[in-house]
């Protein structure tokens, strides 16, 4: 899925990668598990000017990292073999300029606090568009992300305090049912559904 731009004098890059946004180092690791949707976002990305590789597991995320750090990463929590964390800290292991956003259908507080203590600089929830992608990618900084229009639900207030105190019991479901006063069965539902609005 990787098209190399060509190299111009002294290594510039020539052709869509040399994007000032981006810029000189346009290789992107997207890590997604949704195959079609991995792919669409790479072909949209592409279009921007990054380099793009894709993989759609945490083995195969690592493995990237580690033969072919990039500059920059957009990385699902939830994979088949496990979680996205686990690529954040592969790719933060073998470079530490690298733009990395948390991406995925389970966002949640607790998980956003640990993606930015991993490394990444940006929580985005699916579906997420390519333009919200590339626009967390390359902003700077600096910049402060607009504040959301309508507040939480108290559902999703509810479920986030659920999120925060799994993420605090390490993701032992007995230990948060315990902790919640909650029955067991109970907190495997909640935490098998997406976050409600």
């Amino acid at each position: 899925m990787s098209e190399k731009a060509d190299a111009g004098p002294a290594g510039e890059t020539v052709g869509p990668a040399a994007d000032d946004a981006i810029g000189l180092d346009p290789s992107l690791l997207i890590v997604d598990d949704d195959g079609p949707f991995v792919r669409r976002l790479a072909r949209a990305m592409e279009q921007r000017g990054f380099t793009v590789e894709i993989a759609e597991s945490v083995a195969d995320g690592i493995a990237q990292a580690k033969r072919h750090p990039p500059k920059y990463a957009v990385v699902d929590l939830r994979l088949g073999d496990g979680s996205g964390l686990d690529v954040i800290e592969a790719i933060r292991g073998c470079r530490d300029d690298t733009r990395i956003i948390m991406l995925t259908g389970y966002g949640n507080i607790a998980t956003a606090v640990n993606a930015v203590k991993l490394g990444a600089v940006d929580y985005l929830s699916k579906p997420a568009d390519a333009d919200e992608v590339y626009n967390a990618l390359v902003q700077s900084d600096g910049d402060k992300a607009e504040l959301p229009e309508n507040p939480m639900s108290a559902d999703r207030v509810r479920w986030e305090h659920i999120q925060r105190v799994f993420e605090i019991c390490e993701r032992n479901v007995s230990e948060t049912a315990r902790r919640l006063n909650m029955h067991r069965r109970t907190l495997q539902r909640i935490l098998a559904k997406r976050a409600p609005k």
